[in-house]
C-alpha cells in the first residue's frame, strides 16, 4: 500500500485538526503521523492504530533544534520513501516541506490554516513572509483552508493562483454534524454541568473555545464582558482553552479581570467540548486572524447563534443578521454592542439559532471534505 505521511507541529493537532481522517484514509494509504516527540504522540498512535514518528518541533523559532529536526525527518523520508508528504501548521510546513523536497518525495502538499504574518509588522513580517515562500517553493500544491485566505495570499503575492486550491467549500477537516448536535444532551445533563460550574439555570452564557491569547480577541472579549457584567448580574462568560504565557500572552489587566470577576468561568483545555457548547446561549469568537476556524463550524452545528469578527473563514460560515452577528476585529465597543443585542433581542437570537445549523452538513460535512481530499491525492498520483 502506498505511503502517506501527515506532519503537524504538536500531537494535539493530529487529534483536533485532523480528527476522523485517520480512519477514512487507512483504506487507501499506509499512514504515518509525524509530530513533536512526546507521550501524546505515542498515545495518539495507540488510540488510532496509526504509525508515528517523533521529531523535535516547537512553535517558536529554534534554529539548531529545527536543523536537527530537519535532518532527522530527511533521513527518515529517504529510508521510508513515502509517496505523499502532507503538512499542516507553520513549523511543520517548513521542516516537513524542506525535508520532503530534499528527499525528493513525489507528492508534497501543504495546508495553510492561518498566517501569523497577518498580525505582524516590520522585520518579523518579512521573516515570516520569507519562511512561507520557502514552504510554498518546496510544495507541489498549497491548500489555504478558506477562499478569503486564498485571496489574501494572492494579493500579497505569497503564491500563484494555479498552485493553490481550496478543498470543497473550505475548512481543513469539515465537521461531523451528527457528533456536534445538541440532541446528545438532555436538559437534566445540562443543568448538572451548570451546577458544577456555579451557573444558575436562568443565566445567559457566552462561550469562547480556543487558545486564550491576544490574537483570538480575548483582551477585547474580557473588556466587553466586564462592562456588560457590571450592569447585568445574569450573564456568564465561559472560557474553554489554555492560556499561553510565551506566545502572544494576554494583557496583565485582562488576566486580573478573569481572575477577579466571578462571572467569568475558565475551565482550561477540555478534551470534550460538546457539553460546554450544549449549555451555552451564544458563541463569541472575536479572533484577529484565522484560516478557517473549525470551532465556529462546531458551534453552528450545535445550533448556537454566533458573534464573530469580520475575518476570512469566520465570515464564510456566519452571515451577518442571518445566523449571527459579524463585527469589525479589535473593536471592543462593537463586540459589547453585539453581546448586549444577543442577550436582549430574544426573537433575533432565536432566528440566528434556528438558522445556524442549516446548510452546515451540505457544505462542510466531513465526508464531503474527505472525498475532495481523496480526489486531490488521486489526481496528483495520476499526474506523476
Amino acid at each position: 500500500m502506498k505511503k502517506l505521511f501527515r506532519v503537524v507541529t504538536v500531537p494535539v493537532s493530529l487529534e483536533k485538526l485532523l480528527n476522523g481522517q485517520w480512519e477514512f484514509f487507512k483504506t487507501y494509504y499506509n499512514i504515518t503521523a509525524i509530530a513533536s516527540n512526546d507521550e501524546e504522540l505515542v498515545a495518539f498512535g495507540q488510540a488510532n492504530q496509526t504509525k508515528t514518528f517523533g521529531i523535535s518541533l516547537t512553535r517558536k523559532i529554534t534554529f539548531f533544534s529545527d536543523l536537527k529536526a530537519l535532518w532527522k525527518l530527511y533521513s527518515f523520508l529517504r529510508k521510508e520513501q513515502p509517496l505523499i508528504v502532507h503538512t499542516q501548521t507553520p513549523k511543520a510546513g517548513l521542516i516537513g516541506m524542506l525535508a520532503a523536497f530534499l528527499a525528493r518525495v513525489p507528492i508534497r502538499m501543504h495546508d495553510v490554516v492561518g498566517l501569523p504574518l497577518m498580525e505582524k509588522r516590520g522585520l518579523k513580517y518579512y521573516l515570516l513572509y520569507f519562511v512561507e515562500k520557502v514552504v510554498y517553493a518546496c510544495s507541489h500544491r498549497i491548500y489555504p483552508n478558506s477562499f478569503g485566505l486564498k485571496k489574501y495570499m494572492i494579493d500579497i503575492k505569497l503564491a500563484s493562483n494555479t498552485k493553490m486550491r481550496v478543498l470543497a467549500n473550505g475548512s481543513s477537516n469539515g465537521v461531523d454534524v451528527s457528533h456536534f448536535s445538541k440532541e446528545h444532551f438532555s436538559k437534566e445533563e445540562n443543568n448538572i454541568l451548570k451546577k458544577q460550574l456555579n451557573i444558575d439555570p436562568t443565566d445567559f452564557i457566552f462561550i469562547f473555545i480556543g487558545r486564550l491569547v491576544g490574537d483570538k480577541g480575548i483582551n477585547e472579549l474580557i473588556e466587553a464582558f466586564s462592562n456588560l457584567s457590571d450592569e447585568d448580574p445574569k450573564i456568564k462568560l465561559l472560557l474553554v482553552g489554555t492560556f499561553e504565557k510565551e506566545l502572544d500572552p494576554l494583557k496583565k489587566e485582562t488576566l486580573l479581570k478573569i481572575k477577579n470577576n466571578q462571572r467569568i468561568i475558565s475551565v482550561g483545555y477540555q478534551e470534550e467540548v460538546r457539553p460546554y457548547f450544549a449549555i451555552a446561549s451564544c458563541f463569541v469568537f472575536p479572533s484577529y486572524r484565522e484560516g478557517f476556524p473549525n470551532v465556529v463550524l462546531e458551534a453552528a452545528s450545535m445550533e448556537l447563534p454566533c458573534i464573530v469578527s469580520n475575518i476570512n473563514g469566520s465570515n464564510e460560515i456566519i452571515t451577518d443578521q442571518i445566523n449571527g452577528i459579524i463585527i469589525p476585529k479589535k473593536d471592543t465597543k462593537a463586540l459589547q454592542k453585539a453581546m448586549f443585542s444577543m442577550k436582549h433581542d430574544t426573537s433575533q437570537r432565536e432566528l440566528y439559532a434556528a438558522n445556524s445549523r442549516k446548510g452546515i452538513a451540505e457544505k462542510f460535512g466531513k465526508q464531503i471534505f474527505y472525498q475532495a481530499l481523496l480526489a486531490e491525492y488521486k489526481e496528483l498520483e495520476d499526474d506523476l
